[in-house]
């Protein structure tokens, strides 16, 4: 499922995403928060286990060498919803309980609409939400996720 453009408010825009998940959601929020378990799917290795009002250091996994970005927990209540900054990206996912699994909505919200366009960022969050349902059923992915975002860019474009 594509993700889509909404206003997000004050001149912002978001790029949002929903996926059915066949795990319970205290499952899928281990997978959004833990450092181990975020490792396997997103592109940097921030703790976001803690509280509202926490800093968090985004060390990015995929570009080694690159200085951290720094954010903040905005809201943590597990096993709901969970929000924080990225840099000047707000990220949020809520999780809904649904037929014996849960829905995860995913918004990221940019400070500009050019960001919230690109469709390398789009294609870049579709194939993570991709590997991050793969591991929560236990599968390995065969392809480079690198590989799988510039393909999914070019239907994003």
């Amino acid at each position: 499922m594509h993700g889509k453009l909404i206003p997000a408010g004050g001149g912002r825009t978001a790029l949002r995403f929903e996926r059915v998940l066949a795990h319970p959601r205290e499952k899928v929020w281990r997978a959004l928060t833990e450092s181990g378990h975020l490792r396997a799917w997103f592109p940097a290795d921030p703790d976001l286990t803690g509280l509202a009002g926490e800093k968090v250091a985004f060390r990015l996994t995929a570009f080694p060498g690159h200085e951290p970005t720094s954010g903040e927990i905005i809201v943590s209540d597990p096993p709901d919803t969970l929000e924080y900054t990225w840099g000047d990206e707000t990220l949020r996912f809520e999780l809904t309980e649904r037929d014996g699994g849960c829905l995860l909505v995913f918004t990221d919200v940019f400070e500009s609409r050019e960001g919230a366009e690109s469709p390398e960022m789009s294609g870049a969050w579709h194939a993570a939400l991709e590997v991050l349902e793969a591991r929560l059923d236990g599968r390995e992915i065969g392809w480079s996720v690198w590989d799988r975002a510039a393909e999914l860019a070019t239907e994003y474009t």
